[in-house]
């Protein structure tokens, strides 16, 4: 596979790995196969390459060829996630999933092919580049928690320093148009959480529930309670979720049984709201069960932050987006969205921004399939889009440091 590292991102040779990856999602931390696929896609470029431990991540570092001083260096993290989802494949295409029950139903393989394309683009303009582009190919986004992982191991360090910038950009089906871009400052998506709750009863049989203290009756009390919470307790102008997708109690109709667990997810988008909703659950739910003279264990585990991008980096990437591709192609989102990202990890530690991309394959794409479904098919041809974007983002941030903002970007056009 050649790589067109001397010009702009070509369709044909993105889409290539792009549906070779298409065929072989892999679900977790570990995927062996998508990792040879971008190790062999990166071969040739001149990257110091490394790979993880404990995850089947790949980090590659361009090291810019620019004559500057160490001082005025700087470094720029691009992050492209590998990993797929345990879902079986709908959509009849020629390079559909070849392992049964899996799919890349979130696009991204998308995200993979963008990244290999930003690091053949970027290690085109070595000589341009004064400093380093860390390009970030994560496993197991999807609920696994990679980036946590690839930041034990030391991704934020991989070029010796820090990075000054982060950038990820994720493909969006039944959200955007086709190839428009869209961002906001502040909260992009919600920190996500998960409440476990079991409640501990007295079995009997069904007939004499006088006789036995039923889990499920408080169970069910927490779980209305639970619901209704949200609108009685938080601020209308403080947007958060709680949904319980899971209960589970019983084994036959007249057996009472000793006790009934269920869980929910928790999503809102500050600390203080996060706070309140914790302490509030463990209220509830501990006092659901002393009404009905039970025990209820609670566990609530904080899984990933509030994703957030920065302000002056969002105006930055605007104006890349404006030069690329003109305003129209740039949506501001009024509102966050309730979906997380383990990406939020890397926003912590480095200013920058995550940016969503339409990638419906249909004009009509508000009635499209949204990511997660079976039958979601995603837009090709915004590969090169997204990998000159990505691209472009990073040589921007190394080349214009001469006049920087107080949040490490370039101040911007008045």
């Amino acid at each position: 596979m050649s790589h067109p590292s001397d010009r702009a991102p070509d369709t044909g040779y993105l889409t290539d790995i792009r549906r070779a990856l298409h065929q072989v999602p892999e679900v977790g931390l570990h995927l062996p196969r998508t990792q040879a696929l971008v190790l062999e896609a990166l071969s040739g470029l001149g990257l110091d390459i490394a790979t993880g431990v404990n995850c089947s991540s790949v980090v590659g570092v361009l090291r810019g060829d620019a004559d500057v001083a160490d001082a005025e260096r700087r470094c720029v993290l691009l992050r492209g996630d590998m990993d797929g989802l345990p879902i079986r494949e709908a959509v009849d295409v020629e390079f559909r999933s070849r392992h049964d029950g899996a799919m890349h139903a979130c696009g991204h393989d998308l995200h993979t092919a963008m990244l290999i394309g930003a690091a053949a683009t970027l290690a085109g303009q070595r000589e341009r580049l004064p400093g380093d582009v860390v390009f970030m190919f994560q496993p197991g986004e999807e609920g696994f928690d990679g980036a946590a992982v690839m930041i034990e191991e030391g991704v934020l360090d991989a070029a010796g320093r820090r990075p000054d910038a982060a950038w990820a950009l994720h493909v969006m089906s039944g959200m955007l148009p086709r190839r428009v871009i869209a961002g906001r400052a502040g909260p992009m998506l919600a920190a996500s959480n998960e409440l476990r709750v079991t409640v501990h009863g007295v079995g009997g049989h069904g007939s004499a529930p006088h006789r036995a203290r039923n889990p499920i009756s408080a169970a069910a009390e927490m779980v209305s309670a639970l619901h209704a919470l949200v609108s009685r307790t938080t601020s209308a102008f403080e947007p958060a979720v709680l949904n319980v997708g899971e209960f589970h109690a019983g084994t036959m109709t007249n057996i009472i049984p000793p006790q009934a667990c269920f869980s929910a997810t928790v999503r809102c988008f500050s600390d203080e709201v996060l706070d309140q909703l914790e302490a509030d659950c463990r209220r509830v739910c501990h006092g659901v069960a002393t009404a009905h003279r039970l025990e209820a264990e609670v566990e609530f585990e904080r899984l990933y932050p509030v994703t957030l991008n920065d302000p002056s980096a969002v105006a930055f990437a605007a104006d890349v987006i404006d030069d690329m591709f003109g305003s129209s192609r740039r949506e501001t989102m009024t509102t966050p969205v309730a979906g997380a990202e383990d990406f939020s990890r890397i926003l912590q530690a480095v200013p920058g921004g995550m940016f969503f991309l339409g990638a419906s394959d249909t004009e009509d794409w508000q009635n499209a399939p949204d990511n997660h479904s079976p039958h979601v098919v995603f837009d090709e041809t915004v590969l090169p889009d997204g990998a000159s974007f990505l691209s472009e983002l990073a040589l921007r941030s190394l080349t214009d440091a001469a006049s920087l903002g107080q949040s490490g970007f370039p101040r911007q056009r008045s």
